[in-house]
């Protein structure tokens, strides 16, 4: 009888990363392991005087990736029939976009001595926000010159995004700007690392961070061209040279485990390794995404992903992250949405704030003894900004309605339901669009932990919730991706509907939508509705004068 085989999917998230060791054949997990970064706070290197600052040291992801896969090779070892010359591939996604300048040789500038304590030659996380003034500039520019260019991101460049934040390097500190040979992203670096195809001639670049985040797409030729470039600083028309004409997908491998590389890891040496991608991508596929499939991986922030055939003739949509062939799977469009907080926000509320030394499982075990409205509170999502649909990273949040009498329960569950108005919108953007949600699937750790919270985005949207089965999606869909690029002879999957039939379900619970409490939602979502267009839309002019006052005729008659 033949023995079953493995793959292993490693995530790095934010202030971690996780390796993954799945069966191929039934998508059973039989090891973990998660590894903090040692490195500031949380794994991410701040700057006081500079609240938009984030950025990280390329030396985290290099241990957290020997340590986490050494350490979930230990504990798939107590299952019996694992051995790990049964490993057939290996995938990796990543946060994005998080870019790492590097030299002639694929090596970050972070580990030059000149650069040791100069935070501008360290990676620079999805979450640095400082770049927004080149954001404005970049999609004005386009706008003017290039406006395919802003029809296939949303309408907006983001600061989220890899060229304005190489244009903020380029005018903050031209010591590392002209230091750096290239930049990488985070997606890419990693799987060069591991199959020793670092140098930029060799690095192979995956099409979801460069389609998402970079503004590369075939209708055009690729990356953008040297004269859109050049009207924004000549400086970068040099890195755009650095950039191939060709991408990947996750279904390609960009090399294979190096030799030393497997000594150090207790692997095989020859390991197919897939092109990189981003985290939510990779989560959307280990969430079983197909046509028709929203799913929303909820973190820290959120990701929004669909998926279209490639021979739909599909809308441009305003304030998507993207409309990218095969970033998601092959053969499909890849669209991309989210929120730049989600249980950041929850968080920034429990350990800023820290309501009467209240933890999160208290809060909510109060909150949850709401009714919807009851609190009198509205609040909108945009502690870090708004991704989807604005692409707005100078907005702010807000609550209104605060008496003398609000608690921190209340204020809790308002911003819970702050990102569950957020959700709605983006699902209503997609479906203006032409693109039909008719199922959810919830993913992240939240999705998981907090029932409260999957009840009030049921109630808010008004459509079942269903939770991936998996609890580590993403590394779950890296997993598949290395299963794919192994390919049906060395015992992995000839496609990714095939790894999807095999590796992925839903859990049993399936959260249905309240009618009673829909209808409360429904009266504030149109009050969320007019703050976010009154705040977040130039132009618009909207009498607010009645919101508070309808507030508190929502919360008096919900206490009734």
């Amino acid at each position: 009888m033949a023995h079953n085989t493995y793959a292993i999917g490693l995530d790095f998230g934010t202030n971690s990363v996780r390796a993954l060791v799945v069966e191929v054949q039934t998508g059973r997990e039989v090891g973990t392991s998660v590894f903090p970064y040692p490195s500031g706070q949380a794994g991410i290197l701040l700057d006081d005087r500079d609240p938009d600052l984030a950025r990280q040291h390329p030396a985290d992801y290099l241990q957290g990736l020997e340590t986490s896969i050494r350490e979930a090779l230990a504990d798939a070892a107590r299952h019996e029939g694992f051995a790990p010359e049964r490993v057939v591939g290996l995938g990796i996604d990543t946060t994005g976009s998080t870019p790492i300048p590097v030299d002639a040789e694929g090596q970050p500038l972070a580990f030059d001595p000149r650069f040791r304590d100069n935070l501008n030659a360290y990676v620079w996380l999805w979450k640095d926000h400082t770049s927004h003034a080149e954001a404005a500039e970049i999609t004005a520019h386009a706008r003017a010159t290039r406006p395919a260019y802003l029809a296939k991101c949303g309408g907006t460049y983001s600061s989220e995004w890899f060229w304005s934040k190489l244009l903020h390097c380029a005018r903050i500190d031209p010591e590392v700007f002209d230091a750096a040979y290239t930049w990488v992203e985070h997606a890419d670096w990693m799987p060069a690392v591991l199959t020793g195809t670092e140098h930029p001639h060799r690095l192979k670049r995956g099409i979801c961070a460069a389609g998402h985040k970079a503004l590369y797409h075939p209708s055009w030729g690729g990356y953008p061209d040297a004269e859109f470039l050049r009207g924004l600083d000549e400086r970068l028309v040099r890195v755009r040279a650095t950039l191939p004409e060709t991408t990947y997908n996750t279904a390609q491998a960009v090399g294979t485990l190096t030799p030393a590389w497997a000594e150090r890891l207790g692997l095989p040496a020859g390991l197919p390794v897939a092109a990189g991608a981003f985290d939510a991508h990779l989560g959307a596929v280990g969430s079983g995404i197909a046509p028709g499939t929203l799913v929303k991986i909820i973190g820290t922030s959120t990701c929004d992903l669909m998926v279209a055939p490639l021979d739909q003739d599909l809308a441009d949509i305003p304030g998507l992250c993207g409309i990218v062939p095969e970033s998601v799977l092959p053969g499909q469009y890849g669209l991309e949405a989210g929120q730049s907080a989600v249980g950041d926000i929850f968080d920034w509320f429990v350990r800023t704030i820290r309501p009467a030394g209240m933890d999160h499982d208290a809060l909510t075990a109060a909150a949850e003894r709401l009714r919807p409205g009851e609190s009198g509170l509205l609040a909108l999502d945009w502690h870090n900004g708004n991704r989807t649909v604005l692409v707005d990273q100078r907005l702010t949040g807000l609550v209104l309605g605060l008496t003398l009498h609000t608690t921190p329960a209340e204020l809790y569950r308002a911003f819970v339901e702050a990102t569950a108005f957020g959700a709605r919108v983006i699902m209503e953007r997609y479906e203006a669009y032409g693109v039909p949600v008719e199922r959810i699937v919830n993913c992240g750790g939240i999705s998981a932990k907090n029932r409260m919270v999957m009840q009030i985005y049921a109630d808010v949207m008004g459509r079942p919730l269903m939770i991936s089965r998996s609890t580590q999606t993403c590394a779950l869909g890296a997993a598949m991706s290395g299963a794919v690029v192994a390919g049906a002879g060395a015992g992995g999957h000839a496609s990714f509907a095939e790894a999807i039939e095999a590796m992925t379900g839903v859990q049993e619970t399936v959260f249905e939508p309240i009618p009673a409490h829909q209808r409360v939602y429904d009266r504030l979502f149109a009050l969320y509705r007019r703050l976010h267009d009154a705040f977040g839309v130039e132009g618009v002019s909207d009498d607010l004068y009645d919101v508070m006052k309808t507030l508190l005729t929502i919360r008096d008659e919900a206490r009734r």
